[in-house]
């Protein structure tokens, strides 16, 4: 090797500062990713530590001059095939009740801190941008020394043909291992007939649908209770979700439904319409011939009242 050479080595070899700084600032990042995606507990949070991984392994490539590799590395896999990993685990392998707590603690601090230094590598590399960093040449795609799609794409499948096919083997058995080890202990035992299947269905549940409000009663309303064939309350046909459900009422609907107390009776009128005419007896509607009620020729609307509960 000559001194002349040794020369040109050693300026190629020489670190700038900011290449320097790019380094110590994205490479703990993504040792601390890698490690934090290994030992991590939560499925999601192990996925999120990967995503800094890959997005610090992508600014170190573009520092590097591997820019087509540095923005795949961000669009393809962080942007696209990381995040439809994470939004698959985040609806099917979070427990809810994540949503509502801090599970993974401390993470505003790092957050801050990984935020500022972040901020100061992009100051600084804008500052040194701006300053006294000449323009570069136009890339040449072919040359694979300046990070080009060409060159990278002839190297792959020319020099490094083996390994890549490799890599791309060793990707699918990982897939499966993952697949096995998932669904390797379910559909294990005996295979059940049509009859067993239906019958573990059926035990200890019930069997029919509930009773929907009103069923056999004098009304529709979400509010009342069904009543079974025999005469009885049924508990069941009211919703739980219901907020103003009165519920301390269903005990005075039982009796109301066995005889002990006297039911509300259903075409009563307001307390407006009772001052009005108080001395009125109430009359059973008479059907016309068209089926509808009369009174001397005037329908009589029955507005109800808001004690009675229809």
């Amino acid at each position: 090797m000559t001194l002349a050479t040794a020369q040109v080595l050693a300026q190629g070899a020489a670190v700038g500062a900011g290449e320097t700084a790019a380094f110590w600032v994205l490479g703990p990042l993504a040792l601390v990713g890698a490690l934090g995606m290994v030992f991590a507990r939560n499925a999601v949070h192990s996925a999120l530590f990967l995503v800094l991984t890959m997005l610090c392994l992508g600014v170190l490539y573009m520092a590097q001059s591997a820019q087509f590799l540095g923005f795949t590395q961000i669009i393809v896999y962080t942007g696209a095939i990381m995040m439809l990993f994470l939004f698959v685990l985040m609806m099917v392998g979070r427990d809810s009740s994540d949503s509502v707590v801090e599970v993974l603690r401390g993470q505003r601090l790092w957050a801050g801190l990984g935020g500022i230094g972040l901020a100061t590598l992009l100051v600084t590399g804008l500052a040194r941008a701006l300053t006294d960093v000449p323009v570069a040449a136009p890339l040449n795609p072919w040359n694979p020394q300046g990070g080009g799609a060409g060159g990278l794409g002839r190297l792959i499948f020319t020099d490094y043909l083996f390994p890549f096919e490799l890599t791309s083997a060793l990707l699918i058995t990982a897939c499966i291992g993952a697949m096995v080890l998932a669904y390797g202990g379910k559909g294990r035992g005996p295979k059940l007939s049509q009859k067993e299947r239906a019958n573990a269905r059926f035990r200890s549940s019930r069997p029919s649908p509930l009773p929907g409000p009103g069923v056999y009663a004098t009304t529709n309303s979400v509010a009342v209770p069904a009543l079974l064939p025999d005469g009885s309350v049924a508990p069941e046909s009211l919703s739980e979700l219901l907020e103003n459900l009165p519920a301390d009422r269903l005990g005075e609907d039982r009796r109301a439904v066995a005889g002990e107390t006297a039911a509300p009776d259903p075409h009563a009128l307001t307390a407006g319409h009772h001052e009005e005419s108080p001395e009125v007896p109430e009359q059973a509607p008479r059907a016309d011939g068209n089926g509808s009620n009369n009174n001397n020729g005037h329908e009589t609307e029955h507005v109800p009242s808001e004690e009675v509960r229809q």
